[in-house]
């Protein structure tokens, strides 16, 4: 395995090399890449990859042949006869030694071929590993300074866990290595607290050191075992140099899961994190970011592991205190989030752990942490909201467009934190909330900025959205306030809009604060910068109140026409606005829903027709595909049917609606329009995207409709026969279903159906047996 001769195939490997790193054409590059590829796990690479280790190969070629080497060993131990394992051994150790003070690619990569070897060995085959390997380059010797052999041990000793991670060992193996592993910490750890509190040691060994710890506590060493080493980590960070290292190997050390166990190891660290205040403070003051969030980092990964374990110890119950408002202070960072500082967001779900952790307690208990943490879960609510401030116009103006998307979503997670916050807190939380913006709004002075009215109100638009506000007694007062807000920013008016639709269910039981807040939504409905919230926000009121809007729907349905013909809106909030008005139209009368259809669609039929005689092309194709979505949208929501089921007799009776007589509007409408749909489809039938949009006015109407739709089965059976016959496409099939599911079980209409239902088989019989199913997709949905 680790002899052998110089032959063609090593020289082969040399100059594939040289034209993958050096050769500018791309086509040669790739032909080359392939190649190396291939050879490196041929039988022959045991032999060339030695040769590519020469001291004369450039780094690229030697870094080759190391991989090749790991390659080899990890992937094809099987090949490796038992009594060539030590000398492979010796020949790694040796090339370790040789390239300690040379390439750190190409050590690091020989190193990995050996951490390879030494878990496919160990426990039988190589027991001891580790402590051979640190004997082996604790021994003087050679040309290899101490350092360089003192780094080289230190890199193998890194990525033995590393290449465990990874490793391809059968199961069975990987538990016996683990433990073989855990054993050997006893050789690693006086090794590296040697070299981390030696006062000589460089910088680079200690960096190494604290790298090395980072990789071995992946094997769940017990935490009380490098209770040493973090804690001279802890000293480490003082050092500019090794900062970095120090946190991520205190940070990897405490979260561990099976640390949690060893509390006694835990209590100690709390106070040496606490140290850390003063330096944090000063970072902080001096715009350190890389500091202030190493060491937040510190602190939430003690918090958030541990919150538990901690809380539990009583009699230390204020160095945990203290450990909550150090967390609280990196909460409140100063800056905007993530222009100025990107910590602040590392510790919400810290909050969140605490928080679960508390209301896990028993009843007793619990009351005793409540008292202690809800004074800090108000204060929490106060930093919170002035992390969610926006900056101010001219700053937010400067911000790029990912910044501004990163400060969303970071708004967002705040608006999950305050959510949960609310199950501790409760009605107590809106009442501060309210107290707040009220005198923010009646405060005569003009000190306030339009960010601080807005963050009030994003906080109560965060708990409506997902709590039951229904019986908290701000929320009139609050419906009360909104008019009052000078809404002159359009990141205020999209709050003010958001919070009106998150009490929409509200409104619908205090119908009678309506006219506070729909003016201001019809209002926004013609200003695009608000075209998101303010049509969402009238989908929800339209949805949720539609039996008290009777008396606006003349005005709503005004505004909205006259948006949708002024194209304000993009194409989703078009069909918004269409489902709300379907969910308004559905609480009145039948021949008001049908005069208000008439004034609402007309225009739109006007364009169809004209938009049907034209020769297709891109641009009328988008126009057609527009107006058959806005029908397909009315139409979704619109369900006359549902006034009966939701007017019973556990309804209000201000809500109670006659049982509505005659077709269904909707049905009136699709027969009115039916012959231009076909003309349509005559046009368009070999355009799947055309054909799905008439079809899913169609398949949403069935739905919504169920068996009121009834009047244009025999007709829509027919055309629908048609349409699959002559071109066969997905949507004809799925809408074939449900017509099926729906409508096959009924007497007077089986004859269409079943005449459909044969067809549609039929033709896709012919299509499987000219192999053609690759059309239809969903053929299988339909069976």
């Amino acid at each position: 395995v680790c002899a052998g001769k110089e032959r063609p195939r090593k020289r082969a490997a040399g100059l594939a090399l040289h034209q993958l790193y050096y050769d500018p054409n791309i086509e040669n590059k790739n032909l080359a890449q392939k190649w190396l590829m291939q050879a490196q796990v041929s039988p022959q690479a045991w032999q060339f990859c030695w040769v590519l280790l020469r001291p004369e190969k450039v780094p690229e070629i030697q870094y080759f042949g190391a991989s090749a080497l790991h390659t080899k060993i990890s992937r094809y131990w099987g090949d490796i006869p038992a009594e060539q394992y030590d000398t492979l051994k010796t020949q790694l150790f040796s090339q370790i030694a040789r390239f300690a003070s040379g390439s750190k690619i190409v050590l690091t990569r020989l190193c990995v071929a050996l951490a390879s070897l030494a878990l496919n060995m160990m426990p039988e085959a190589w027991p001891g590993a580790v402590s051979e390997m640190v004997r082996m380059f604790q021994e003087e010797g050679g040309e290899v300074d101490g350092r360089a052999r003192c780094l080289a041990l230190l890199e193998l000793l890194t990525v033995l866990p590393e290449e465990f991670q990874t490793s391809r060992l059968p199961q069975y193996r990987k538990g016996q290595v683990r433990g073989a592993l855990g054993r050997e910490w006893t050789a690693v750890y006086p090794l590296l607290q040697q070299l981390l509190r030696q006062p000589d040691s460089p910088p680079l060994v200690k960096a190494r050191v604290l790298k090395c710890l980072s990789s071995w506590v992946l094997l769940d060493v017990p935490l009380n075992e490098s209770e040493g080493l973090v804690e001279a980590s802890f000293t480490a960070l003082a050092d500019p140099e090794l900062f970095d290292t120090a946190v991520e190997a205190i940070v990897n050390t405490i979260s561990q899961p099976d640390s949690q166990r060893y509390v006694n190891t835990l209590l100690k660290l709390v106070p040496q994190v606490l140290q850390l205040q003063e330096q944090l403070r000063d970072a902080v003051q001096n715009g350190d970011m890389e500091t202030s969030h190493g060491i937040c980092r510190i602190a939430v990964s003690l918090g958030e592991n541990h919150s538990r374990a901690l809380l539990e110890q009583v009699e230390h119950w204020q160095s945990f205190l203290a450990l909550v408002n150090m967390i609280m202070f990196c909460t409140g960072i100063p800056g905007h989030y993530p222009v100025n500082e990107t910590t602040s967001s590392l510790t919400l779900t810290f909050w969140y752990t605490l928080q679960d952790d508390i209301m896990s307690f028993e009843a007793e208990k619990q009351a005793v942490y409540l008292q202690v943490y809800r004074p800090v879960y108000f204060q929490l609510v106060d930093v919170l909201l002035h992390k969610a401030q926006f900056p101010s116009d001219e700053e937010y103006a400067s911000w790029s467009s990912d910044e501004k998307e990163q400060f969303r979503i970071y708004r967002v997670d705040i608006s999950d934190t305050l959510m949960y916050v609310y199950e501790m807190l409760g009605a107590e939380l809106l009442s501060n909330l309210y107290d707040k913006l009220g005198r923010l709004l009646t405060n005569t002075e003009p000190t306030t900025t339009w960010q601080h009215t807005e963050a009030l109100l994003y906080g109560f638009q965060s708990i409506a959205e997902t709590i039951d506000v229904n019986y908290s007694d701000v929320i009139p007062g609050l419906i009360g306030l909104i008019p009052r807000i000078n809404i002159n920013n359009v990141q205020l008016a999209d709050t003010v809009m958001f919070t009106i639709g998150a009490l929409a269910e509200w409104l619908a039981d205090h119908p009678v604060m309506l006219s506070s807040v729909l003016p201001l939504v019809l209002q926004a409905l013609g200003n695009p910068d608000l075209s998101v919230s303010s049509v969402s926000t009238l989908k929800k009121i339209c949805r949720e109140c539609k039996y008290d809007l009777p008396p606006y729907a003349n005005n709503i349905v005004a505004v909205s026409q006259e948006v949708l013909i002024k194209q304000i809106h993009k194409t989703s909030q078009c069909m918004w606005l269409m489902q709300a008005l379907g969910f308004l139209l559905s609480a009145l009368p039948v021949e008001e829903i049908l005069r208000n259809l008439h004034s609402l669609i007309t225009p739109y039929i006007q364009q169809l027709e004209k938009l049907a005689g034209e020769t297709p092309n891109p641009s009328n194709k988008l126009a057609i595909i527009h107006i058959l979505g806005l029908l397909s949208n009315l139409f979704t929501t619109l369900d006359i049917t549902k006034q009966e089921e939701e007017s019973g007799e556990n309804a209000p009776p201000i809500k109670s609606v006659p049982p509505q007589t005659g077709p269904n509007p909707v049905v009136v409408v699709l027969q009115q329009v039916f012959a231009l749909i076909q003309t349509v489809l005559s046009k368009w039938l070999n355009d799947s995207q055309v054909v799905e949009a008439v079809c899913a006015i169609f398949e949403k109407s069935v739905k919504t409709l169920l068996h009121d739709f009834a009047p244009m089965v025999s007709q829509l059976s027919e055309m629908l026969g048609q349409m699959y016959s002559t071109i066969p496409q997905a949507s004809a099939l799925d809408l074939t279903r449900q017509m099926v599911h729906i409508f096959a079980s009924e007497t007077n209409h089986f004859p269409p159906i079943k005449a459909l239902f044969e067809l549609v088989t039929s033709v896709t019989l012919t299509i499987f047996q000219q192999g053609r199913w690759i059309l239809i997709p969903n053929v299988n949905s339909f069976f």
